[in-house]
């Protein structure tokens, strides 16, 4: 890598898989999201290595009750520690025969617990948006492994992260597809080796799409990713690219490389899922059939490549694979949010908290397909870059944020 001044990158480069002790213990954050409930299959798939200390969610509280009676009845796990976030939940959470033994308190409180126990090897943070960042600082400062699928809390609090992690021996893995195989691209490397970073991206729904017909585009077809399985609040970062642009920011912080080094490649098979371009022109990939279930045993291992049925790639069969440039004009997200990232610190947080007000406005049919980055960009005109300088000033940047971006809705004439 050339020309990088930035801080040090989370990931440990020049080490080899770390050896787990089984049966590892794990906390999981967000076990009814579609991150929690693959590890759940992990862990159901194989009790005698994998274990369950401790489960969260908002609200799904018969979801939740289901998973723990399947684990439980597999052997997976014994009356596990539950936290619940929305109050209203968290009292029927008390009724329930499964989950009221062990439940933690309502809110953040709980689930800063569970990702804090003594008795946990791994916590898989599968948590959506800015929710994430305080649970990884818990675990991180507890020395955990932390399975990481929460990107935004490296895009908020990339910094506070590395510290805590540093200070305290934690490990951060990533569980994002992409970052995931470039931990694997790079596993025992120096960083002095590398040239370039390429993430591949699928394009989403609308990649082939015009921009006048993007600007009509509803909810359902947004919403109607090609690829992936994934949860609303992720396949409209998709669409946007927004998401893509969230994982440039997540690949500085994790890997240290500036971000100029750090490429966009639309792969609409979603075959490759990252590669790796080294000093001497050598370019390593890795590739697999889109199966959430293999980064995220690979993280919960300790980088390691454990047997897992899954579906193998036949290369005959698969025949050619497709690239191309991604559309910067009809596809402006990404180059915002490579903006915000370079700029670094209360921009990436801005950037974030405006861009889940404005998904989750979409969503709700409050605003349109365009008017997503038109409040991203009007939000974070309101700031000026600066460090972040701990979590609380993390989340007063966050409120901020959504304040603006909330005002934008209704200077839009779309207010709730």
């Amino acid at each position: 890598m050339t020309g990088n001044n930035h801080r040090p990158p989370l990931y440990r480069f020049g080490q080899n898989p770390n050896p787990t002790a089984w049966p590892s213990r794990l906390v999981i954050l967000g076990a009814t999201g579609s991150i929690g409930t693959q590890t759940v299959d992990l862990v159901l798939r194989d009790p005698e290595r994998l274990q369950v200390e401790a489960l969260t969610a908002w609200s799904r509280v018969e979801e939740l009750g289901e998973i723990v009676r399947q684990l439980e009845e597999a052997g997976c796990a014994a009356s596990p520690w539950i936290a619940i976030g929305d109050p209203e939940a968290h009292e029927r959470a008390r009724l329930h025969p499964l989950l009221g033994r062990r439940l933690l308190p309502p809110g953040d409180a709980g689930v800063l617990e569970s990702a804090g126990l003594d008795s946990v090897d791994c916590v898989v943070n599968g948590l959506v948006g800015a929710a994430g960042l305080a649970p990884t600082l818990a675990a991180a400062g507890r020395g955990r492994r932390i399975a990481l699928a929460n990107k935004e809390a490296l895009v908020m609090g990339g910094d506070l992260v590395r510290e805590a992690a540093t200070a305290h021996g934690a490990e951060i893995i990533p569980v994002d597809s992409e970052h995931s195989a470039l931990a694997q691209c790079l596993t025992g490397r120096q960083p002095e080796e590398l040239e370039r970073l390429i993430l591949t991206a699928s394009g989403g729904p609308l990649r082939t799409w015009t921009t006048e017909r993007m600007n009509r585009a509803t909810r359902a077809e947004v919403l109607a990713h090609p690829t992936w399985e994934m949860g609303p609040k992720i396949s409209v970062d998709s669409a946007t690219l927004m998401n893509k642009g969230l994982e440039i920011i997540e690949a500085h912080v994790l890997f240290g490389v500036p971000y100029a080094e750090i490429d966009v490649v639309v792969h609409p098979g979603s075959i490759i899922h990252s590669l790796a371009l080294f000093q001497d022109g050598a370019m390593m990939a890795q590739l697999g059939q889109p199966d959430m279930r293999v980064p995220l045993l690979y993280a919960i291992s300790g980088e390691r490549h454990e047997p897992l049925k899954t579906e193998r790639l036949d290369l005959a069969g698969l025949g050619a694979l497709h690239f191309e440039a991604p559309d910067d004009e009809r596809f402006p997200c990404l180059n915002l949010a490579r903006q915000a990232g370079e700029e670094g610190g209360v921009m990436t947080v801005g950037l974030n908290a405006a861009n889940e007000v404005a998904v989750e406005a979409f969503l709700k049919d409050r605003i349109s397909y365009p008017d997503i980055h038109t409040i991203i960009a009007s939000t974070l005109d309101g700031l000026e870059p600066a460090a972040v300088t701990d979590l609380d000033h993390a989340l007063s940047i966050d409120t901020w944020a959504r304040q603006k971006a909330a005002q934008c809705l209704t200077v839009q004439g779309r207010g709730a």
